[in-house]
């Protein structure tokens, strides 16, 4: 039944969705888990949230493949209001944070990640890289009397031993047979030899415990005041805007790397419905998790099924299966990790350094830089949009041009091309000379678009310089959606538009 409902075709290979599933589960429990701790909340909120994304986004989600937890990126969000105002806070945070994305999913507004620049998807994809990379070094990290220190001697050579036959088993194992994923040999092979050699290394009992209940449902303990408001707001509205971010990039990346086209806006109400929940069953609340999303896709995963097992296996594991995921070595899921970290790295963007545009490579670079230095992958995207903008704009602003003739009646025509808008009214008024024009001048726009107020008042004001020393301006050749942007504003800007195309004398004018 559950297999009919996540819309499974036919042709699905069930075992390497199931196997896929597996790994997946395998990967992202440590991560939850420290994220959950990070946050100061109980390990065990964690995999709730990890369980309930899955569960929710792979039901309901938009991009079969995708993988959806409770992510670092939504989590660190909170931290801050956890620590001031408490655990029940962050759970209203987080149902709220779901509500606006819901909102923006049934406004249809994901549409928008699509402006997004490639330059911006490389650098993100490579900050992303870096910090899954970074994030592993944790793992070479005990505690010595309290304190958190790297690792030396015998416990450090075993784990870098054990880390470093993970990657090779992930590396080699796909040479020889494809039928079960790589990444979830290489974590049973490592999880036998430390188990039944008797090696001491760090396991993930060490981070914490995985056993717990089913989540209950459990309404925030919260005064339902606007003060209360007041203080959710700005945090729920940024948790809802990093996690669709991410979400909706990593939506993006599965559509590249899979060929096919996910639903953006079904995304965005499946991940708001699963944070909503995640609120009243005391979860830490998410978003798509890119590292468990790439193990996912090169496991061979492409339905929903795969992220359906996944989430099923985590709740077996917080119910019966605990104690045997407890002895898993890091190093086992570290090396995965590390794989993961490489193969999601643009390697591509360092042959394109002397090919692109310096702009070009200026932003992935800044959205790569912002992304490892603040961990904000949020801020990043939005850095790296903005300055794709700015430079778009400035390149179309100083590429604006104007070729001058006269016509058989004396007329002086001024041939337009390129679009008129803030970033080009500057450098438009500087091509024309009122003092030497004829009585009569003609803009045609027939390469060009008026797009915005500061065009339409670049035209206001040249044609008022125009007409102060007795001379008149036309325009020619208006798109239909100029010609609406002025009539618009009529009123508050005079112009003469000619409607006829074919200029025709005018009495009194030979």
């Amino acid at each position: 039944m559950a297999i009919f409902q996540l819309g499974i075709p036919k042709n699905i290979n069930y075992k390497t969705e199931i196997l896929a599933g597996l790994t997946v589960a395998m990967t992202m429990i440590p991560e939850s888990l420290s994220f959950a701790i990070l946050a100061g909340l109980s390990p065990i909120t964690g995999l709730y949230a990890a369980f309930l994304m899955g569960l929710i986004t792979s039901i309901l989600g938009g991009r079969p493949g995708m993988v959806s937890g409770g992510a670092g990126a939504t989590v660190i969000v909170l931290i801050a209001l956890a620590a001031q105002h408490g655990v029940e806070y962050l759970f209203a945070a987080v149902a709220l944070a779901g509500i606006f994305q819901i909102l923006v999913g049934a406004f249809r507004l994901g549409k928008f990640v699509r402006l997004i620049p490639q330059p911006v998807m490389f650098g993100f994809l490579n900050g992303l890289a870096i910090v899954i990379f970074m994030a592993q070094m944790e793992q070479f990290k005990a505690p010595v009397n309290g304190v958190m220190q790297w690792m030396s001697g015998v416990p450090l050579f075993i784990m870098l031993g054990l880390t470093a036959l993970t990657i090779a088993l992930v590396l080699i194992v796909p040479k020889i047979s494809k039928a079960i994923p790589s990444s979830l040999i290489a974590i049973l092979v490592v999880f036998a030899l430390v188990q039944f050699s008797g090696i001491e290394t760090k396991k993930v009992m060490d981070i914490a415990s995985v056993s717990g209940s089913f989540p209950s449902f459990h309404i925030p303990q919260v005064p339902f005041t606007w003060e209360t408001l007041s203080i959710i707001f700005p945090y729920a509205l940024v948790m809802a805007a990093v996690g669709l971010i991410e979400s909706l990039l990593t939506l993006s990346m599965v559509d590249e790397l899979t060929n096919s086209k996910g639903s953006s806006n079904k995304e965005s109400i499946a991940q708001g419905t699963a944070n909503i929940i995640n609120g009243f069953f005391a979860g830490m609340g998410g978003c798509a998790m890119v590292a468990q999303t790439l193990v996912n896709i090169s496991a061979g995963a492409r339905t929903r099924l795969s992220s359906f097992i996944g989430a099923i296996t985590i709740l077996f594991v917080i119910l019966v299966a605990a104690p045997f995921i407890e002895l898993i070595p890091m190093a086992a899921l570290v090396g995965v990790m590390m794989i993961v970290a490489i193969t999601t790295f643009k390697w591509g963007f360092l042959r394109m350094f002397n090919k692109m545009p310096k702009s070009d490579m200026f932003v992935g670079v800044l959205v790569a830089g912002i992304t490892v230095v603040l961990h904000n992958l949020a801020l990043a995207v939005f850095a790296g949009v903005i300055v794709s903008a700015l430079v778009f704009a400035w390149d179309s602003a100083v590429r604006i041009r104007a070729r001058k003739s006269e016509d058989e009646f004396g007329n002086k025509i001024y041939e337009i091309y390129g679009p008129l808008f803030f970033g080009s009214s500057s450098h438009f008024l500087d091509k024309f000379t009122p003092e030497e024009d004829p009585e009569r001048i003609i803009i045609d726009l027939k390469e060009s678009r008026v797009v915005d107020m500061s065009a339409i008042d670049a035209l206001h004001k040249i044609s008022n310089k125009y007409a102060q020393i007795g001379k008149t301006v036309v325009l020619r050749h208006l798109s239909e959606d100029s010609i609406k942007l002025l009539q618009n504003a009529k009123g508050l800007i005079e112009v003469n538009i000619q409607e006829d195309p074919t200029y025709k004398v005018m009495p009194g004018k030979r």
